[in-house]
């Protein structure tokens, strides 16, 4: 989380909307721990990571539908045996799950 901390800072200085990701649980090998953060502002950039690279792209999807639709935070799961995961590249073997939401400046 620290990692992206001033990122934060300038796009809450710039007045733009983010949506935070967070890894909440590793069921089996993951690549990230619980902790590690994933912010994605309205603009799509990015900042951060929570997998390591292998489903961040399917991550900021959720983190832009979220701001779009001005939605509720929510849990999504990327798992080996789930064929949007292995479709992304959890190839790892384990389960991540992940609370997306948007931040309150």
């Amino acid at each position: 989380m620290r990692e992206i901390l001033n990122d934060l800072e300038r796009w809450r200085k710039q007045g733009k909307r983010v949506a935070l990701a967070r890894v909440v649980d590793v069921e089996g090998s993951g690549p990230r721990l619980p902790g590690a953060a994933m912010a994605v502002n309205e603009a799509g950039e990015v900042a951060g990571s929570v997998s390591g690279g292998c489903v961040e792209g399917a991550v900021v999807t959720e983190a832009l539908g979220l701001l779009e639709a001005h939605g509720e935070g929510r849990v999504v799961t990327f798992g080996y045996s789930d064929d949007d995961a292995f479709a992304v590249g959890l190839t790892c073997g384990g389960t991540i799950h992940l609370f997306v939401e948007e931040l309150n400046w």
